[in-house]
Parts: structure tokens; sequence; C-alpha cells
């Protein structure tokens, strides 16, 4: 079996960068991603997908993104249950991220897309298109 994720997106807010009692850099954030059709309102629906990233990756995304950023996130999808305060078992869906490209230009000060294409997705994507509605 392979648990494979690869998202396309832009953060809904800035990245929020703490660190685990062992000292291990933890960043959470989460991606804007619309979906391939219209509804039947001819709008393009966007999923909010949670996303983590650990140690040093977790750091640079800290530090480099933002909200608005657009960003290529690869890794698996986790499914993971905690007891809550109330004694209720709660479930948590999101994606461990283990590469993230940065696809933003680097002296981009606003958070409106850039009218230029990124000219690298890396290994990401085949067809990628950022003519897309963005969410934002």
């Amino acid at each position: 079996m392979f648990n494979r994720v690869i998202l396309i997106g832009r953060l809904t807010r800035d990245p929020e960068l703490r660190y685990t009692t062992n000292g291990i850099a933890v960043t959470t954030f989460t991606l804007a991603v619309n979906r391939n059709f219209k509804n039947a309102q001819g709008e393009r629906e966007t999923d909010f997908i949670p996303c983590v990233v650990f140690r040093q990756l977790a750091e640079l995304c800290a530090n480099y993104l933002s909200k608005g950023k657009l960003a290529a996130l690869e890794g698996r999808l986790q499914i993971r249950s905690y007891e809550a305060q109330d004694g209720q078992r709660k479930y948590v869906t999101e994606v461990v991220g283990d590469d993230v490209r940065f696809l933003s230009p680097k002296d981009s000060s606003s958070n409106a897309p850039s009218s230029s294409e990124p000219s690298d997705f890396g290994s990401f994507a085949h067809e990628v298109s950022l003519d897309d509605d963005i969410p934002f």
C-alpha cells in the first residue's frame, strides 16, 4: 500500500511554530486547495487542509511562509485520535509533510497571486494551472 499526498494551495493564515517537550520543531498551517470542478452555481469550491511539518522543515516553513503564499506540500495522510477533557474520543485528519516548495516569489510583499508562474515545481506536478480562482 502507498499513502502519498501532493497539494498545491495558499496558506489561510500564518504558520504556527512550536516545540515539543523534546525540543523538536513543529509547524502547523492550513492550505486552501481549489477543486478541479465547479458546483451547481458555477463556483469553484475549496478544501481547507490542515498540514503539519517537523524539525528543520518546520522552522523553514515558519520563517518563509505566510498567509496567502502559494506552496506545494508532499507528504502522507494521517488520522490520529485523542481523548478530550470531556472524555470524548476526538479524531484529527491532517497531512504530515516531508517536502515543501515555496512557490510565491521571494520579494512578494502582498498576498495577491503573482502574474508570473513559478518556473519550477520540482517533481510535484506535471500539469498545474495557477490561473484558477484563488479563495482569497
